[in-house]
């Protein structure tokens, strides 16, 4: 990759990072939501959230036990058969004690940009506040304030050390993140609330 070209992801990576980072806000000061949206994460063995995933879960559930958002909307790929994420992060929150009239799931969630156009566009999610880790943070605020969604956002890692883990993956994220909003992309699943069936 020449200079040119690396100094061009660099910036517009580096953009998209900057563009809605003054709307991440600590968990207390959240404002009041119709909705926390809560962006999938994998699964761990046992078909169990994974750490990460667990981490925004809590995250979400302190929410809506303070007030601030009345419902849970959480976005999962279920594509696979033997990867039901939607349905592990219902379980989650159930079993600590959201009721089942508080959660909404999504199991077309298949990546940051398609669950945040399906929140706007399917759910119709206007106002959010979006829980994920400071890493991913950015760049899902930038997708759904792109997309119609008036978004601020918690940082599920709030108080712990920032990371490095994720930083060249989330460079180039935020590169086609931007590109696909530009080009106005349609989620791979643009319209319904479950998965298409398979064809």
């Amino acid at each position: 990759m020449g200079l040119a070209a690396v100094l061009g992801v660099w910036v517009v990576s580096f953009y998209v990072e900057k563009r809605y980072a003054d709307r991440i806000i600590p968990r207390a000061e959240a404002p009041q939501a119709p909705v926390a949206l809560v962006y999938g994460a994998g699964l761990a063995p046992g078909g169990v959230p994974s750490p990460v995933l667990a981490q925004r879960l809590d995250a979400a559930i302190a929410l809506y036990r303070a007030g601030t958002v009345d419902t849970l909307l959480l976005s999962g790929d279920n594509s696979d058969p033997f990867h039901d994420e939607t349905r592990a992060m219902l379980r989650y929150v159930l079993d600590r004690g959201v009721p089942p009239g508080a959660v909404e799931e999504d199991d077309a969630g298949l990546s940051t940009y398609d669950s945040s156009v399906r929140a706007h566009t399917v759910f119709g999610v206007r106002e959010a506040v979006l829980v994920t880790q400071r890493f991913h943070l950015t760049r899902a605020l930038y997708i759904a304030n792109s997309v119609g969604i008036d978004a601020w956002g918690v940082a599920a890692d709030e108080g712990r050390p920032r990371t490095r883990r994720y930083a060249l993956r989330e460079t180039f994220s935020r590169v086609l993140a931007l590109g696909m909003v530009l080009a106005e992309a349609e989620p791979r699943y643009p319209s319904g609330r479950t998965l298409a069936p398979p064809r």
